[in-house]
């Protein structure tokens, strides 16, 4: 490397440091546009969760939204709070499954990592299908074409998210600014008017509002409770995916989540508000967030933007789990619970391969359900309430080893009020099809067994942590599948003589006449070549070539025993992709025959054709 020469150049080095992908990589800005996606999204349906559940008590039920939006601003603040301590205590991520690894065993860790995984593929499902569904109600031709435009939507955000995860939060930052200020100017507005300045969003649409329903049950509240929860989907992603934040990185990563939890709490609380003071009721085919757009700002320009705001980061808000679930993936294959891949980074600090499997299983959620909605909503949410217990239970372990009790009570709050949300919003939802989930997840903790177990046996025949013998050299043999003379031949002897201490090249000769004749041809262009290599001729009665090479390494790894064999393929590589369809993959069969059959070394020679 050279040294610089002037002091300028000294000041130059100096002031640009190598890049050890920190510009790959966010901060608080980039990181609560790219991972808050999911969570401020919720905002269009977590409080009309509630509301359809209270108006089954009828109007006296609906007066009971701000009390019960205030209950789930409550429980916001404790997760926030939780993962905040969670960031800051695993600032490697993972969230609920690296809290669980650590203080509650293996297998809880496995059933967390199983519910973060399925969240994170149904909130792309979910979050695409919900926001083409936004189109499709002001675009009602569109409805046919749902499915491909969902696809359409999914490869776009797939694409995004290969470039890097910096490129995906700034390509995201606009519309979430405009949908999180487009909120607040709603609420603010609302805030000061008297009555609905419109109501022509919900006329001509029937109303949900149950009759003659005087009382409110506690299991109502608590229905109503669980289903609102719906809103906190994604508050966990900024501590899954720590590692994505620029240095220092857990420091940055609070600061994402403390905003996160203010700007979702403030709109959470705002629009019950709002919900109360206009006497809102819901109506099928228009949703609470419109009627409430419609009645603070008028059904004009301001309404579609709200409207336009409100489908774009529905449909985007999939790019939470593109920034999440592809770092617990990684986390996985650390610890050998998943395959290696998922572990492996592109050159723009990306999982791509994680990324590509979320794609994927998402398309397959996407055309299961025909694009739509309502198929894919009973499955959601369950699984990150089993995280956020799982996760709050474990830092009770936490504090409590360094006995800082109000932390430790603070979290046990929270794991008891996620752990009763979980097991109300199954209970609900289990005929709707959460009974899935409840197969799912113990499928998935299967699958993590079994992985963790092969590669368990695969360390025990290497022989992993310990400390092998001492390479020692033997005798080696180079086998070279030849057809005919070519340049190809001389260079794949030329390799071969290379690599070991004897080298024999091989033919295969079947019993018709032309190929006789062929074999016969090349033996006598051989001794006229001369390269002082022995060329031996395979007979076989039948029309194989693999089998009789096999056979032929077979026979002399038994002769040599302590001879190291290796079967030398020599393949011509196109100077185009396309011209590899006119290749015969003899290559490739005889490569797949050796190491099916036999124990020998197989090397494979790319000769590259240019013009």
């Amino acid at each position: 490397m050279t040294a610089p020469t002037t002091e300028k150049d000294a000041v130059a080095c100096a002031e640009e440091p190598p890049d050890t992908g920190a510009r790959h990589k966010l901060t608080a800005v980039t990181g609560l546009a790219a991972l808050s996606l999911d969570a401020m999204a919720s905002v269009a349906y977590g409080p009309e969760a509630v509301v359809l559940v209270l108006a089954a008590a009828g109007g006296h039920g609906l007066g009971f939204t701000v009390p019960v939006t205030l209950a789930i601003a409550g429980l916001l603040a404790v997760l926030v709070a939780s993962y905040r301590q969670v960031i800051a205590a695993f600032p490697e991520g993972g969230g609920s499954y690296a809290v669980a690894r650590t203080h509650l065993g293996r297998r809880t860790s496995l059933v967390a990592a199983a519910s973060l995984v399925l969240d994170y593929v149904l909130n792309v499902a979910v979050a695409v299908t919900a926001g083409v569904a936004a189109l499709t109600s002001a675009f009602p031709g569109l409805y046919g074409d749902r499915l491909w435009i969902c696809l359409a939507v999914l490869v776009l955000i797939t694409a995004v998210n290969l470039r890097g995860i910096v490129d995906s939060a700034r390509a995201f930052i606009v519309p979430t600014a405009v949908f999180v200020g487009a909120i607040l100017v709603l609420i603010v507005v609302g805030l000061f008017r008297d009555a609905p300045v419109s109501t022509e969003a919900s006329v001509g649409h029937a109303s949900v509002l149950a009759d003659n329903a005087t009382t409110v049950g506690a299991l109502l509240l608590l229905k109503a409770f669980a289903s609102g929860c719906s809103a906190l989907t994604g508050v966990e992603a900024i501590a899954n995916a720590v590692p994505s934040f620029r240095a220092p990185a857990a420091r940055r990563a609070m600061r994402a989540e403390v905003a996160l939890g203010v700007l979702l709490g403030v709109m959470l609380i705002g629009l019950s508000v709002l919900i109360s003071r206009f006497g809102l009721q819901p109506v099928e085919g228009v949703t609470v967030l419109a009627q409430l757009a419609d009645a603070s700002l008028g059904h004009e320009w301001a309404f579609y933007v709200v409207q336009f705001a409100t489908m774009v980061l529905l449909a985007l808000s999939a790019n939470t789990s593109f920034g999440g679930l592809p770092v617990l993936l990684k986390l996985l294959a650390r610890d050998d619970y998943v395959p290696h891949v998922f572990g492996l980074k592109a050159d723009r600090q990306v999982h791509r391969h994680g990324v590509v499997w979320l794609a994927g299983v998402s398309a397959l959620l996407l055309v299961f359900s025909g694009g739509d909605t309502n198929t894919l909503v009973p499955l959601f949410a369950i699984g990150v309430f089993v995280g956020f217990t799982i996760a709050q239970t474990g830092m009770v372990l936490h504090w409590r080893a360094t006995r800082q009790w109000a932390k430790a009570a603070l979290n046990g709050l929270g794991a008891l009020l996620t752990g009763v949300s979980a097991v109300v919003v199954t209970a609900a939802k289990f005929h709707d099809g959460a009974w899935l989930i409840l197969i799912a997840l113990p499928l998935f903790v299967a699958l993590f067994e079994t992985v963790h177990c092969a590669y368990g046996r695969i360390d025990a025949r290497l022989g992993g942590g310990k400390i092998p013998e001492p390479p020692r050299r033997t005798r080696s043999l180079v086998l070279v599948p030849v057809s005919s003379l070519t340049r190809l031949t001389s260079e794949a002897l030329t390799a071969a003589v290379s690599l070991g201490d004897e080298v024999r090249a091989v033919t295969v000769c079947h019993p018709d006449p032309e190929d006789q004749a062929q074999t016969e041809a090349l033996e006598r262009d051989w001794a006229l070549w001369n390269p002082g290599i022995e060329l031996v001729r395979l007979s076989s009665e039948r029309r194989s070539l693999g089998r009789p090479i096999t056979a032929y390494v077979r026979d002399v790894a038994a002769a040599h025993l302590d001879t190291r064999v290796t079967v030398l393929i020599p393949e011509a590589e196109p100077e185009h992709l396309w011209q590899r369809l006119l290749q015969n993959q003899r290559g490739a069969v005889v490569a797949h025959a050796v190491r099916r059959d036999t124990d020998a070394v197989i090397c494979r020679l790319r000769f590259r054709l240019s013009d």
